[in-house]
């Protein structure tokens, strides 16, 4: 599944290791040097702790002041319910499509189908939401921190269920 993603992966992260090694020393990754998490459910500040999303930190601490930059495989057939984060990002498709809307409730006739290589915000406070769909998707996220996530409906966080 995540072999489809390899060129356009391959490009984003030669530019985020451009970036880093002029911005934090010498950092260069591949794809296939990305170490993701071998457990499906990120408590990292600032995702959504859905499970089935690996994420991780290429840049900074989302838990402190200064840039950040996430990635994040989100599995198929996920659905993230509306939420908001206190820092402002923005995102990019990497592979797969990824399923974006804005409002304070899951709303999937407010999807917008973003394909790899598409670009997105999330403004801080604006309340989104998302989903995948029969494929998964590679999303990179960048924000300034402290971030951190508050769900619209607190019983729809996946952090406060057991």
């Amino acid at each position: 599944m995540w072999s489809k993603s390899v060129r356009p992966a391959a490009v984003t992260l030669a530019i985020v290791g451009a970036t880093l090694h002029a911005q934090n020393g010498q950092q260069r990754l591949t794809p296939s040097e990305v170490a993701w998490p071998t457990t499906g459910r990120s408590s990292l500040v600032g995702t959504s702790a859905v499970a089935g999303i690996q994420t991780v930190i290429l840049k900074g601490d989302p838990t402190k002041a200064g840039l950040y930059t996430l990635l994040l495989r989100v599995g198929p057939n996920t659905k993230i319910d509306a939420h908001s984060h206190p820092d402002d990002r923005v995102a990019t498709v990497i592979s797969g499509t990824w399923y974006f809307g804005y409002g304070r409730e899951f709303d999937q006739s407010a999807l917008k189908a973003l394909p790899p290589g598409s670009f997105y915000t999330e403004p801080p406070g604006v309340d989104h939401f998302a989903m995948t769909k029969s494929d998964g998707v590679v999303i990179q996220i960048n924000g300034t921190g402290p971030s951190g996530t508050a769900y619209v409906d607190p019983r729809n966080d996946p952090a406060r269920r057991p």
